[in-house]
């Protein structure tokens, strides 16, 4: 699934900002490209608010 960085990490809390780092999303209009599985989805889950998903 792609990932894409939509919203400004500044004002998130620090495990919102951890998750995306660890998603490997830094800056706004980063973009990666994740397995569909069970930690992608919980990571996704936690995010969803800032990002955009492709499947």
């Amino acid at each position: 699934m792609k990932i894409k960085l939509v919203k400004s990490l500044i004002g998130s809390k620090k495990d919102q900002i951890a998750t995306a780092h660890a998603l490997g999303l830094r800056k706004i209009g980063d973009v990666t490209e994740q397995p569909d599985n069970a930690q992608t989805a919980g990571k996704v889950k936690k995010i969803i608010h800032l990002i955009e998903v492709e499947a």
